[in-house]
């Protein structure tokens, strides 16, 4: 065993590590921008009249455009790989950031941010994450986990930056800093993308599933993806609608921002600890723990009222939503082989994109019917009880395929 484990770590390039920074801060503007929506939800609403469920509606295109356009771009990383992958998320990102800022309609920020999300952030997310998810044969769970907190960290910092600029030049200069600013980061970077070596093997060789896999490749990415929309939904009620619900509360945006920053922060921890939980005690078990207290948490938001409580709320579901994110991932390399990693993650990503779009809509719509958030975040924990009922059913497919070979 101890030679394997020498031999295991001696098949792990060293620029593995060097994926893992770039996709962390690929994924750190890609995510932040989104988590942005939160801070802009209620200055568009006020200037254009824009009821709060339309304007959540600008999430929920870009998670849908990200949900399409990442299957697309599973296939094509699979066949060709990622090598320019991060220069098209670079310009696309820039571009639709900088032609938000000249906006004037619904149909225009719902068509900028559809592009923002099928050219921007479905292009720089899980295509590269199965990526560096097989430069790793050593604790693969721990370096995903890394690459994943780069999303965590973008949606802390990036909305906190943004609400600054917004309070004091406006929301319109907010999305030209962004725009900028992003294309200054993500351009040279871009540049340092490499495919794994596993991953370009797969394309002239085929690939077959890990050994001890407990089912196929296409029935674990379907009970991933199912699960993924109901723990998706969850989530996304808070981090589209956290900010505007301190903000009705008479809090400052500032405050406001400063919690989702805490919340995000946290949720650096959660990924990377996520990944690691998932190496220790399996990529499933970990993914129901992470999501259990994900769904315990997520009403509470609507109760508390004090800056204590609310802080340490917010590190708790941070930690725990952040965990969810990275052990589903986990779940889904150590179930498939590395030539069909591209289209698997695009697969259930598709599905978390599509919950991560009706979270954040129907926080919105719920929002606009019952005049409070009260029934939105009820709303929130209905779909997390049902993503854990689905994950203990994949469990439970797992016990008994995995018992019938010793039962014969």
């Amino acid at each position: 065993m101890p030679s394997s484990a020498t031999s295991d770590s001696q098949r792990d390039p060293a620029y593995g590590w060097v994926m893992v920074f770039v996709v962390f801060t690929l994924t750190a503007l890609a995510f932040g921008a989104m988590g942005s929506i939160s801070v802009f939800l209620k200055p568009l609403a006020a200037e254009f009249g824009w009821s709060r469920g339309a304007t959540a509606m600008g999430y929920t295109a870009t998670s849908f455009a990200s949900a399409i356009a990442g299957v697309f771009w599973g296939y094509v990383a699979d066949r060709v790989g990622t090598r320019w992958f991060g220069l098209v998320g670079a310009f696309a990102m820039a571009v639709s950031l900088w032609l938000l800022s000249k906006q004037t309609s619904l149909s225009h920020f719902y068509a900028l941010y559809f592009l923002y999300g099928a050219l921007g952030n479905a292009i720089v997310s899980s295509p590269l994450y199965a990526n560096v998810g097989f430069w790793f044969h050593t604790n693969p769970g721990l370096a995903m986990g890394v690459t994943a907190a780069g999303g965590a960290f973008g949606q802390g910092l990036v909305p906190y930056l943004v609400g600054m600029i917004i309070d004091t030049e406006g929301w319109r200069a907010a999305y030209v800093a962004m725009a900028w600013s992003y294309l200054a980061i993500a351009l040279p970077l871009a540049l340092l993308i490499r495919e794994s070596p596993s991953r370009t093997q797969a394309r002239t060789t085929p690939s077959s599933p890990p050994p001890d896999a407990p089912v196929s490749e296409v029935e674990a990415v379907a009970w991933v993806s199912i699960a993924v929309v109901f723990c998706c939904t969850c989530m996304a009620v808070p981090i589209v609608h956290l900010v505007p619900l301190l903000t009705d509360a008479g809090h400052t945006v500032e405050y406001a921002t400063r919690a989702l920053m805490v919340l995000m922060f946290t949720g650096v921890l959660g990924r990377i600890m996520g990944g690691k939980l998932a190496d220790s005690i399996g990529a499933l078990r970990a993914y129901m723990m992470m999501s259990l207290g994900q769904t315990v948490s997520v009403f509470w938001f609507c109760q508390v009222a004090d800056t204590v409580s609310l802080y340490a709320l917010a590190v708790f579901f941070g930690f725990t939503y952040s965990g969810v994110m990275t052990t589903s991932v986990v779940c889904v390399r150590m179930m498939i082989s590395a030539g069909f990693a591209g289209r698997a993650l695009g697969i259930t990503s598709f599905f978390g994109w599509v919950g991560m779009g009706l979270g954040g809509f129907f926080g919105g719509l719920i929002y606009d019917a019952a005049g409070g958030y009260t029934w939105s975040f009820a709303f929130a924990v209905l779909a997390g009880c049902v993503n854990l009922a689905i994950l203990c059913g994949f469990y439970l497919r797992i016990s008994l395929q995995q018992s019938r070979p010793q039962a014969a």
